[in-house]
């Protein structure tokens, strides 16, 4: 099979086509013909080690030391079954799946295996691969962290890093929930976070949010520059700080600092699960959740794609189209 692979940490010249083993589904995995992944932050920051401050050491020691474990990158998938391995019975050949791949990565090919009981489900009927791929990377993380705050109807809520993968998510799902929702971006991507839902936005290059009076229920940090000294005075009492970025300080600190704030503080999404995605799936198909796609590239293409998204300025989803051979 084709995949995209690298086998040293660098730049984006670092990755390259080559044919790999196409993977056989063992006993409780199902084969994937992946028609569509993305490019997300996440595997620019295994690709380059580029993490926040304290990780550096974490993630060598869970990625590799010197070079990459893993070869292929691709944290979610869209695609076909192909095969199904012995006790495999949810899923069968030819249906149109979603998954979460996680830390095991492997999307970047045109096959992967997967675990049959894990985060994986129907695609929504009202989207193409590429479409539907957009919902994994960013709606999961985000349905994670926004679980644990216990929204409720009315409540402010504040996505710092609005236009991002996981932020365009997060305006959709809090709305969804009945929150009023303040997104911070630039002003490029203004109009493209209110379409999504937002009540206000702010534009983080001409006014700083963590300077304003205004308090909220829950905010959520998709960029890492939200740290709890700088926005506790921010969150109302038993509100919620979802760290999606963070350092290593920062996560550490979550649980004493929420035993004595009396606020949850947290860098620990719940984890992905079927059911995550399954209500991702009912929200698309109601209408209720847009995919937002910022450019779509080629498999052959995947260098330019990591290019695009190492410049830190996309919107929403950079996806891959894996074309059938």
């Amino acid at each position: 099979m084709r995949a995209a692979v690298y086998r040293q940490y660098g730049p984006a010249e670092v990755v390259g086509l080559e044919e790999a083993a196409k993977p056989s589904p063992a006993a409780g995995q199902v084969l994937v013909r992946v028609h569509a992944s993305t490019v997300s932050a996440a595997d620019h920051r295994a690709r380059t080690r580029d993490v926040p401050r304290g990780l550096l050491i974490p993630t060598a020691l869970a990625l590799g030391v010197f070079r990459p474990r893993k070869h292929i990158l691709g944290m979610d998938a869209a695609g076909v079954i192909g095969a199904v391995g012995p006790c495999v019975t949810a899923f069968a050949p030819g249906d149109e799946v979603i998954t979460w791949l996680g830390a095991r990565f492997g999307g970047h090919a045109e096959y992967v295996a997967v675990p049959h009981d894990g985060p994986i489900t129907a695609k929504p009927r009202n989207m193409g691969f590429e479409e539907a791929v957009t919902l994994v990377f960013g709606g999961l993380p985000a349905l994670g962290f926004l679980r644990q705050a216990s929204l409720k109807p009315g409540d402010a809520v504040l996505v710092n890093g609005a236009s991002g993968a996981v932020g365009t998510a997060a305006v959709q799902l809090a709305k969804h929930l009945g929150a009023e929702v303040t997104g911070v971006c630039s002003s490029k991507h203004k109009d493209l976070v209110l379409s999504l839902g937002a009540d206000n936005v702010i534009d983080y290059t001409t006014q700083d949010f963590a300077a304003d009076a205004r308090t909220y229920s829950v905010i959520m940090d998709c960029v890492g520059n939200a740290p709890f000294e700088r926005v506790n005075k921010l969150i109302k009492p038993g509100g919620a700080l979802l760290l999606v970025v963070s350092d290593l300080k920062g996560a550490l600190l979550g649980p004493v600092r929420t035993r004595r704030s009396g606020k949850l503080i947290t860098a620990k999404a719940a984890k992905p699960t079927a059911e995550h995605l399954s209500f991702l799936v009912t929200l698309a198909e109601a209408g209720g959740y847009q995919p937002v796609i910022d450019r779509t590239y080629d498999l052959s293409n995947i260098v330019e794609a990591h290019r695009y998204v190492d410049a830190g300025r996309k919107a929403g989803n950079v996806v891959v189209r894996v074309p059938v051979s």
